[in-house]
């Protein structure tokens, strides 16, 4: 990607985002079809502690509670949530997020859960592209996946697209498939955005229970859910305003 087109890409996730009730009151949102759970081990892939419980978390929960072997691979550790602040480095910031994605997995019901933890650099996913796919493909043949789920490859997040393309990659090469999470799409699009593939997406229901403990997942991330001091620099990543994209009835996907 471009140095341009990054920061285009930047600049849409830091302008304010489109309000959840926008999205509630879309009937194209609740007219996707709706599938199923998978049915044999499953490959969640994330660019970074916590885009797997906010884009895919409930299914992760409702797999777990049907004994479906749930693997997770996380890409980086999320270090530089807050480049700027002199509150945390970056070295304490990847420590944090690995412990929250442990409570939060817990969680979701999966405690015996050992993240596959890449450590690429944060924001340079794309400079490891090809070797993350190789490292996905090494899962999906290690645990017999029979279906991967990875953040979606036009969600505008540099890493997140990265993500995507790599495991797109994987899947091809080992004929899994794939299932794609957005997690920024909700904050830069719009109901009906033709930036979407809306024709590819489909919802996935989430029981009131499953719901409740997406929820208490989410909430395990703290160090982006709440500031680290004042200035803009220390700010919530994650706040209640987005957070809301991520707790409805239902999670969706692109296939």
């Amino acid at each position: 990607m471009s140095s341009d087109l990054r920061q285009a890409a930047a600049d849409s996730i830091d302008a304010p985002g489109t309000p959840e009730a926008r999205w509630v009151a879309w009937d194209g949102l609740h007219c996707l079809p709706t599938v199923g759970l998978p049915d044999g081990p499953v490959v969640v892939v994330a660019a970074h502690p916590d885009d797997e419980v906010l884009g895919f978390g409930g299914t992760m929960a409702l797999l777990a509670a049907f004994d479906v072997d749930v693997h997770v691979m996380t890409i980086t550790d999320g270090e530089l949530s807050h480049p700027q602040s002199t509150l945390i480095t970056p070295e304490r910031l990847a420590r944090i997020r690995r412990a929250e994605l442990c409570s939060a997995l817990a969680q979701l019901g999966l405690p015996g859960a050992r993240p596959e933890q890449l450590g690429v650099p944060d924001t340079q996913v794309d400079r490891h592209e090809s070797a993350v796919a190789r490292r996905i493909a090494a899962l999906l043949r290690k645990v017999e996946a029979a279906w991967c789920v990875a953040p979606w490859y036009g969600d505008l997040h540099s890493d997140h697209e990265a993500a995507g393309r790599a495991a797109l990659r994987a899947c091809r090469a080992s004929k899994v498939p794939l299932w794609m999470y957005p997690v920024w799409m909700w904050h830069w699009a719009g109901p009906g955005d033709p930036r979407v593939p809306w024709g590819d997406a489909a919802r996935l229901p989430l029981p009131a229970d499953a719901l409740a403990l997406k929820s208490a997942a989410i909430g395990q991330f703290v160090s982006q859910l709440r500031p680290w001091g004042e200035g803009a620099e220390n700010a919530a990543i994650l706040p209640p305003d987005e957070i809301e994209h991520h707790t409805r009835r239902f999670e969706t996907v692109f296939r």
